[in-house]
């Protein structure tokens, strides 16, 4: 009998305050580490690098506007000015991420080239899904959209976690750069999800979801995969579940899981009033398992990783099955009342003029 992957909880904390803002260390860091890429990242995201960087070392843009045919300096000038007032340290944050996503796109992919007893699956198009040393590694693959999860990536990873369940994986880790829930994407899921709400995939995924490692701001759609995996962020990360803010209602398991973990007035406070958390917090309450520094990230979770896949399969599985049945049934009750309340929400007039409102804001920042 196979072994199912399983979820292994821990409860340290790498983190100091020092390490909770982009320091000038950092930037200066980013800054060689991108002279060190050997892929062109493409002239989009070079203006973004441009405009990130003069609004972190000059602030706002100050310069007069050039003329219409100066199309190079134009072109840096709109992505300089796109910027508005974004704080030099936001804006130093920004770079430093987004340097932190090419490095790691290429090293994942030179990775790749160097071990050629790593598998890839075929068959997805929204993730990537590789397995080696018993390690299955699902990872968003939506550039182009931010990595936002769609209803197409939903049953992706569903079936990814499926099979690594099947075949000889101890683990299955979930990771991504960013994770955002762009426009387009929210108006695709609804209609979807307003047909065919009870699919989330709450337990399918606890079944075999072990840790997600997550590098940038975690939105609501990814609560269900927080509650019951092991969780790591890194230490700029940020937790936020605005469902209140965009006229919606608690969804994976939230309802029931957040005050249980962490209590009636702290689940309030995130549910009901939008409170964003940052990865220190987000531990703190108990909804992330370890939080990492930026610079070892990589490194300090997948050694965590590689011990975890090393223990005996079989008594882990026995060990989270016994962890776990208590609260099934419970589980599945909460989610598909939760699905029942949500497509109403997702329906109705208030919820399309919140998040209509929500992005209208955004859009002027």
């Amino acid at each position: 009998r196979r072994a199912q992957a399983v979820c292994i909880p821990a409860v340290h904390l790498h983190v100091t305050a020092a390490t909770m803002q982009v320091c000038q260390k950092d930037f200066e860091k980013a800054q060689e580490q991108l002279k060190l890429l050997k892929k062109d990242p493409g002239n989009e995201t070079k203006l973004k690098l441009y405009a990130l960087f003069k609004q972190a070392t000059e602030g706002p843009c100050n310069s007069p506007k050039p003329g219409m045919l100066d199309f190079v300096k134009k072109a840096k000038w709109d992505a300089w000015n796109s910027l508005g007032n974004l704080t030099q340290d936001n804006a130093r944050q920004k770079y430093t991420e987004l340097v932190s996503s090419l490095v790691s796109a290429e090293s994942a992919g030179q990775e790749k080239d160097a071990s050629p007893e790593e598998s890839r699956h075929d068959g997805y198009e929204t993730i990537l899904v590789t397995t080696k040393n018993n390690i299955t590694k699902i990872m968003f693959n939506r550039p182009d959209r931010k990595n936002a999860i769609n209803h197409q990536m939903y049953r992706e990873i569903m079936k990814a976690l499926e099979e690594a369940g099947k075949d000889d994986s101890t683990i299955a880790v979930i990771t991504g750069t960013t994770l955002h829930m762009p426009l387009s994407d929210l108006f695709y899921i609804m209609p979807k999800y307003s047909t065919d709400m009870n699919y989330l995939p709450i337990f399918r995924l606890r079944e075999n979801c072990v840790s997600e490692e997550i590098h940038s701001s975690i939105l609501c759609s990814v609560v269900r995969f927080a509650l019951f995996c092991s969780f790591f962020f890194f230490s700029q990360a940020t937790f936020h579940c605005p469902f209140s803010q965009l006229g919606q209602s608690p969804e994976g398991c939230s309802s029931y899981m957040f005050p249980k973990i962490m209590g009636f007035a702290k689940a309030n406070e995130i549910l009901l009033f939008n409170k964003k958390l940052t990865a220190a917090e987000a531990c703190a309450q108990g909804l992330v398992t370890e939080v990492f520094p930026n610079r070892t990230f990589q490194k300090e979770v997948w050694a965590r990783l590689e011990a975890y896949a090393s223990l005996p399969k079989n008594s882990l599985a026995v060990s989270k099955q016994l962890l776990r049945s208590t609260e099934k049934e419970k589980l599945h009750a909460v989610n598909s009342k939760e699905c029942e309340v949500l497509k109403e929400r997702w329906l109705s007039d208030e919820c399309v003029n919140a998040i209509v409102s929500f992005f209208q804001k955004k859009s002027k920042l």
